[in-house]
């Protein structure tokens, strides 16, 4: 019950994240999304072998908000100019490939086993906590 209930919360929080102006994310610290990012990896964690369909679905989500944000700093690319562009680019080829190891640990996880349930879990958890930090740096680093 109160798995659910952190669930629900939990989701409900991504939402409203996924949801807020462009104006918000300039609001946002590096400590705000350190805070989601660990929230995320423990609601992950707190999946067990028996709800790996659910898992699989809101790493699934995790996985298309993180794409949209990551196209929101492809649309900053594209207006900067000079060193910012630089910069922006350099991050955004360092967020894809955090991605990129995300959607990877996601699909192992998604093909798992019950045996193999925890190892692949928490494989996409880090995965997943690793892109969640970058984006904070990349989203700290432009502000």
């Amino acid at each position: 019950m109160i798995k659910l209930k952190f669930l629900a919360l939990l989701i409900a929080a991504g939402a409203l994240f996924c949801l807020c102006s462009p104006a918000v994310f300039g609001q946002t610290t590096s400590a705000d999304i350190s805070k989601k990012a660990g929230e995320t990896w423990n609601a992950i964690k707190a999946y067990g072998a028996d709800k790996q369909k659910e898992a699989v679905a809101h790493g699934k989500a995790l996985m298309k908000e993180a794409n949209a944000k990551i196209a929101e700093l492809e649309d900053k690319s594209a207006k900067a100019s000079g060193d910012a562009k630089v910069q922006y680019e350099k991050q955004i080829k360092n967020l894809k490939a955090s991605r990129d190891n995300a959607s990877a640990k996601l699909t192992e996880m998604e093909k798992s086993s019950a045996s193999a349930w925890d190892v692949t879990k928490n494989g996409f958890a880090d995965a997943y906590k690793d892109l969640h930090q970058a984006y904070g740096k990349a989203v700290e680093q432009f502000k």
